[in-house]
Order: C-alpha cells, then structure tokens, then sequence
C-alpha cells in the first residue's frame, strides 16, 4: 500500500500557491470596486496608447517599417545584452572568448550595414 503522508508537503505547497496567487489576482479587483475606480466614463475609455483618436479600421495592414525597426531594436537589445556579462569576466575567459566576441559583433555590423544600406533604416 502506498503512503500518501508522502504527499502532504506539495499538496500544502500546491495550497499556498492557489491562495497568493488567487489574492494576487481577485484582491486588486475588490479594491478597484470598493474605491470606486471601475466607474467608467468617456474620458476612461477614450485611446490613450498613441494620443488621438483612431480614424481608421483597427485591421489595417502596418507599413512592414514598423516591423523592420522592431525587429532591428531586438537584434541590438540582445547585443547589449550579450556584451555586458561578456565585458564583465572578458579577462578571466581568456582569447578564445574575446576572438568569439569579435566575430560575433563583426556579424552584427555587417548586419547594420546591410540593413542601412536596404534603407531600412531610412524613414519617410
């Protein structure tokens, strides 16, 4: 026969999870109704993301720019963070490491002078 005692800890474990995250979801809900934040009226619901009010079709296809920025921010965001844990222990890594590094950011240039070059980076 088994023994379920065995168990208990990661049912209380399982317990406790429920419970804060069930707290962490439904208790700023409560306080929104009780301090009487879930009034809604034109001003709360009117767009805030860009400034002005949206004046055409929210399906519309986006200029393929907008995604070329985007995906050139997230290419440069992982360089940055790629080099500084990098620059951090460069000395105890030794060549190896540094020469890998070269390389990896040589490619990364090439990459912006390709992208510059394309236009890419160019905005009407």
């Amino acid at each position: 026969m088994v023994d379920l005692s065995q168990y208990l800890p990661i049912l209380i474990f399982l317990g406790i999870a429920l419970a804060l995250s069930s707290t962490f979801v439904f208790l700023p809900m409560v306080v929104a109704r009780l301090t009487g934040t879930h009034k809604p009226n034109e001003q709360k619901l009117s767009e805030y993301e860009c400034g002005f009010p949206a004046f055409e079709d929210p399906r519309s296809q986006f200029d393929v720019r907008f995604y070329l920025i985007a995906i050139l921010f997230i290419i440069f965001d992982l360089e940055a963070a790629f080099l500084y844990p990098w620059a951090v222990s460069v000395f105890s890594l030794g060549w190896t490491a540094w020469i890998s590094m070269m390389i990896f950011i040589g490619e990364l240039a090439l990459g912006l002078v390709y992208a510059w070059k394309k236009g890419a980076l160019d905005w009407e």
